[in-house]
């Protein structure tokens, strides 16, 4: 996995070592090419490379390129997994600046997502025939022409089968001394999606839930992919929102999850970006995100955007959106500081 800021200043200095035109350019893209979607995928061929931020999980961002670079083999696919607080501002600096890193940005911010879609500042229109097509849903899946419904995290206990053999079944089983140290959470300071996450625990659960919880002294990680990695490791024993582990458990990970009675989930958003070196893989890449192949890539332990798709555990459209009055920046801080004082005072 390449970490965010690797990442980018690797293939910042390509850029400067071997000269604009030469890796596509990262000035502002002029758009893909007029004509019909054969010419655009060959366009695309020629500009042979695409670049995917994405706050999903690695292995799975792993699966799509390597299906993405199985039908397209002209074009290499590479991708940036951080969070969407770190990515979301890079997307914003490229953007100011014209010169775009970014093909394709992938995000759960329902905020950032709303704005952008409705300024249309960030993106281009959407061209691929998948986004078009009846199974997909395009009505309920397709913003303004500019953002796409791509999968949808949903959450879910999680707990190491070695310590906890009996399993899990709701949230409530986790406020047990028994566990105290041994919990893991994520931290949701400054992530829209995990302060809602947070605030969906509260209302359904208890809205003293959270205050119980930190009294057990949980463990607290950046992301739901540290909060795995814990629990495979024994490191923590038990968490009350993980991202299905589907994954682990197929690769013989002493572990096993479950969906509570009525799970939270988040859905992720793409974008063509604005000022994509190379708009023509860019819309190719967003298309083939959009096709069974490339939902099946996507969606192992997460809520697809095509029904069908082995491995999903949800379909996407049935996973509601976050209310972004409640998610503004502000009030996203607000909490992330109330936050800070009951699990790191």
């Amino acid at each position: 996995m390449r970490s965010l800021t690797k990442a980018i200043a690797a293939v910042a200095i390509a850029a400067s070592t071997f000269g604009l035109a030469a890796c596509g350019g990262s000035s502002s893209s002029s758009g893909p090419v007029e004509g019909s979607w054969d010419d655009v995928v060959a366009a695309a061929n020629k500009e042979g490379s695409v670049m995917l931020y994405s706050s999903q999980k690695p292995a799975n961002l792993e699966a799509l390129k390597a299906a993405f670079n199985a039908k397209y083999p002209d074009i290499s696919m590479d991708f940036v997994r951080g969070t969407d607080a770190e990515i979301n501002p890079r997307i914003e600096t490229e953007n100011k600046t014209g010169k775009g890193i970014a093909d394709v940005h992938m995000l759960t911010d329902a905020g950032w997502i709303q704005n952008a879609a409705d300024s249309g500042a960030y993106s281009a229109d959407l061209l691929g025939p998948a986004l078009e097509a009846p199974a997909y849903e395009p009505d309920k899946s397709v913003i303004n022409d500019r953002f796409f419904l791509t999968s949808a995290a949903v959450f879910a206990l999680g707990w190491n089968t070695n310590a906890v053999p009996g399993g899990l079944t709701t949230p409530q089983d986790i406020l047990n001394p028994a566990y105290k140290g041994k919990i893991g959470i994520v931290n949701p300071t400054g992530i829209a999606s995990y302060v809602d996450l947070y605030r969906y625990y509260a209302k359904t659960y208890g809205e003293d839930y959270w205050e119980k919880l930190a009294a057990l002294e949980p463990r607290v990680y950046p992301s739901a992919l540290g909060v795995a990695q814990a629990l495979t490791s024994g490191e923590v024993v038990v968490s009350p929102s993980v991202q299905p582990l589907v994954t682990e458990v197929d690769a013989g990970a002493p572990v096993n999850w479950k969906l509570p009675p009525t799970p939270w989930g988040t859905p992720w958003y793409s974008q063509v970006v604005g000022v994509a070196p190379h708009p023509n893989a860019a819309q190719v890449l967003a298309d083939f995100m959009a096709t069974a192949e490339g939902q099946t890539a996507l969606n192992t332990g997460y809520a697809a955007a095509l029904p069908d798709i082995p491995g999903a555990v949800a379909r996407a459209q049935d996973i509601a959106s976050p209310d972004v009055a409640e998610l503004t920046p502000e009030k996203v801080e607000q909490y992330s500081e109330q936050w800070q004082k009951l699990f790191q005072g």
